[in-house]
């Protein structure tokens, strides 16, 4: 007798978006990123930095172009261009995974309570969502980190506690429609507390859409960091970013174009990945 066996809906998930080789290509990038990233840092904590100190400078070789010794070339003081990329790529993938920890945070709780309860709680909730979203996101981000100060810390908090309302509405939505399936009025009848039916039968049933909102999170909020530091706003030199990285390559534009070129070709590329990732994640979520 053949063995039915059933999948939760996160397995289906995994397993429709393993069929899209374009979600896996760039699945595939984002792990290679995560690991340089973690190896570039993993050395520089023991003192090794790869492939040489980011911060050292020469002004005997500034603005060089690349070559054998430079990949990358060398920005205004010497520095080695490619050491700083390298070196900045933990500072945007830490923001971009840490702040959508926080904005989830945030957000499901928010959405789980008003979808599930409904009613004048539910309202109270959305009219505080509206309320956030009539300020624009990026000004108020900056606003914000204007008054903390400019700190890897503070631009988490900060990203994270103003980008939490698209996860809010997607998981109210999927709420409303959970909780009026025929198991959720099942455990309802039974007795079990809301605490319960929420973690253990719904939650896990609306896992799909809060990891498509996650994974779609983190480039907006490295972009967000990118622009910060492009700013001056970010985090600070002599810390490389990506950001800063061509904040200080604007002024050298004509006769330094790597300066401009490799950074934003960095952010665009990393930001396209986790694009593609979501939108096959998206696009599994809608195959039934």
């Amino acid at each position: 007798m053949k063995q039915i066996v059933f999948e939760s809906p996160s397995q289906q998930l995994w397993k429709r978006f393993c069929k899209n080789k374009v979600g896996l290509w760039a699945l595939g990038l984002i792990l290679f990123l995560t690991l340089i990233a973690a190896a570039t840092l993993l050395l520089s904590w023991l003192g090794l930095p790869w492939p040489m100190n980011p911060n050292a400078t020469d002004l005997s070789q500034k603005l060089l172009l690349p070559n054998r010794l430079h990949w990358l070339g060398t920005d205004h003081l010497g520095r080695d261009v490619f050491s700083r990329m390298l070196h900045g790529a933990p500072i945007s993938l830490t923001v971009g995974f840490t702040t959508v920890i926080v904005s989830l945070s945030i957000g499901v709780l928010i959405g789980s309570v008003a979808g599930y309860c409904g009613g004048k709680i539910d309202q109270l909730l959305m009219r505080l969502v509206d309320a956030f979203l009539c300020f624009p996101t990026f000004f108020l981000i900056l606003t914000a980190v204007a008054l903390l100060g400019p700190s890897l810390m503070n631009i988490i908090v900060v990203i994270g506690l103003v980008s939490w309302t698209g996860t809010a509405r997607l998981v109210r939505g999927e709420f409303l429609t959970l909780r009026e399936t025929q198991y959720i009025n099942a455990a309802q009848i039974l007795g079990q507390k809301s605490s319960t039916i929420i973690l253990r039968h719904i939650l896990p049933n609306a896992a799909g859409v809060i990891l498509i909102t996650a994974v779609l999170g983190i480039p907006e909020a490295i972009l967000a960091e990118a622009g910060l530091s492009f700013l001056g706003f970010g985090v600070q030199p002599p810390q490389a970013t990506w950001g800063n990285i061509i904040a200080d390559g604007k002024t050298y534009l004509l006769e330094a174009w790597w300066l401009i070129l490799f950074p934003g070709f960095a952010i665009f590329i990393t930001a396209l990945a986790f694009y593609l990732v979501g939108d096959s994640l998206r696009e599994a979520g809608e195959k039934k």
